[in-house]
């Protein structure tokens, strides 16, 4: 096995050095956020550290990562060697993200440098590994965040705070996901931890098996805190030292935002949650049929879920209704949105959800399917707080965001992947083909297929 990932994981080093040299080759000027993110960080390399362009949003640690990594290989700072900083984070994901598929399967890493095929072919999810190529934050965010609730897992909570501190400086919004590293290290804890024999058992999480969990058993959970409570602080003081500074940061700032608020204005946008369990679905869906049973016994449980019974319809009929209301009430049209042709996502608005106004409507019952879908696959080897913890943390990192964006379900949708444990070598590699496919496809319309009067398209 080591000798095959490593084989793998040679691969994936060529093949994504070899695309960068063409995405260089093709694309010599910077392009869509690029040309902000570049000057910033050349002004940056030249020591200008004062200098701030007020159109950018989020925080400089793109910028200062691509000045220390011009110090230590001694890089130029024009805009192919500024796109290495993207790319090298991308090239190390798969070490990251093996620790943390081996927390989840609670099986020991084998190697320290060699990646599992998993990780590689989770690195490979399409929206991670395009702007692997590209000079923007996402790739970088998304490698200390997983670094980050490593950390947490291995108890090891003031390097996770250090490291979820710096993941903060590509993107505000990742304080979300310190705290979740926090949160999902205790719940995890409380599931195994055992006293040692002859000694009083120590208190616990209500945390049943997920897919045997009954409502009641949420009203229990909240309950089994308060005696956890005195556990739970401890672990939770680094968090705490960010969460401050972060808040601190807000004060100063006026707002999570920096720069151009005026296009960025924080909103009560509920459908972007329902955004991303249909685009989850449809782009991960190797994970979810290649359970136990495969698809039919899938659908047999969602089924069951929704229309199982008496009890179960009419919970289906009124998480129904309700969603019904947040989409009539918060669906945001948003101006980049309906005017930027380059993105996929502006001919999925116009071709999907404008074809009628009540497509919308119509896509509830599979919102509420895929959503089912995710919490049996992940409920397999999970218990309740395991599944409910991810959703929990998403719904703030999601609901402020006004622009129907792929990028903003890059993290949520790879800590959700990697709590998929059963994948066989086959599964992981039809996932692989799959996402080679969609990679292949995306990549090769940005590079040569651009659009006089347009540019390229992108996701």
């Amino acid at each position: 096995m080591s000798s095959s990932a490593s084989t793998y994981y040679t691969a994936f080093c060529t093949i994504s050095i070899y695309v960068l040299r063409a995405v260089n080759e093709a694309v010599r000027e910077p392009y869509m956020d690029e040309p902000f993110h570049v000057p910033q960080a050349q002004a940056y390399c030249e020591g200008k550290f004062q200098q701030w362009d007020p159109k950018l949003t989020t925080p400089p640690g793109l910028y200062v990562l691509s000045v220390i990594l011009r110090r230590i290989f001694a890089l130029k700072c024009n805009l192919a060697m500024l796109r290495l900083t993207p790319l090298l984070a991308l090239l190390s994901l798969p070490l990251a993200l093996t620790r943390l598929l081996c927390y989840h399967q609670r099986q020991p890493v084998r190697s320290s440098f060699t990646p599992t095929p998993e990780a590689i072919v989770l690195a490979c999810f399409p929206i991670v590994w395009f702007f692997g190529f590209l000079y923007y934050t996402e790739v970088p965010s998304l490698a200390f965040v997983v670094l980050t609730v490593v950390a947490a897992t291995q108890d090891r909570h003031w390097l996770a705070a250090l490291l979820g501190a710096i993941s903060c400086t590509f993107r505000q919004t990742n304080i979300i996901w310190v705290l979740y590293a926090y949160a999902t290290s205790q719940v995890m804890r409380s599931r195994f931890r055992r006293a040692p024999s002859n000694s009083k058992p120590f208190p616990k999480l209500h945390d049943p098996p997920a897919l045997a969990a009954q409502p009641i058993d949420l009203l229990k959970a909240v309950i089994s805190v308060p005696p956890v409570l005195f556990d739970l602080i401890p672990p939770f003081i680094p968090y705490a030292v960010v969460l401050a500074g972060f808040a601190g940061f807000v004060a100063w700032n006026g707002g999570i935002v920096l720069g151009d608020k005026s296009n960025h204005i924080p909103s009560f946008h509920v459908p972007q949650v329902y955004y991303f369990i249909g685009f989850s679905t449809l782009l991960g869906w190797p994970a979810l049929v290649t359970g136990h049973g495969g698809l039919p016994s899938l659908i047999r449980e969602i089924w069951a879920r929704m229309f199982g019974c008496k009890r179960n319809i009419a919970t289906t009929v009124i998480i129904s209704i309700v969603m019904a209301a947040t989409i009539h009430q918060f669906t945001i049209h948003h101006p980049f949105l309906l005017s930027d042709n380059r993105h996929y996502t502006f001919y999925v608005w116009r071709r999907v959800f404008l074809l009628h106004p009540i497509v919308p409507y119509l896509l509830i019952p599979g919102y509420i399917a895929c959503a089912w879908a995710w919490y049996v696959r992940i409920g397999q080897d999970q218990t309740l707080l395991q599944n409910l913890l991810l959703p929990v943390f998403v719904v703030p990192t999601l609901l402020p965001t006004p622009l129907l964006e792929p990028r903003y379900f890059l993290i949520p949708y790879v800590l959700l992947r990697a709590q998929v444990v059963d994948m066989t070598g086959w599964d992981i590699a039809l996932e692989g083909v799959w996402y080679a496919a969609v990679n292949a496809a995306t990549m090769w319309v940005f590079l040569y297929k651009e659009r006089p009067g347009v540019g390229r398209f992108m996701w």
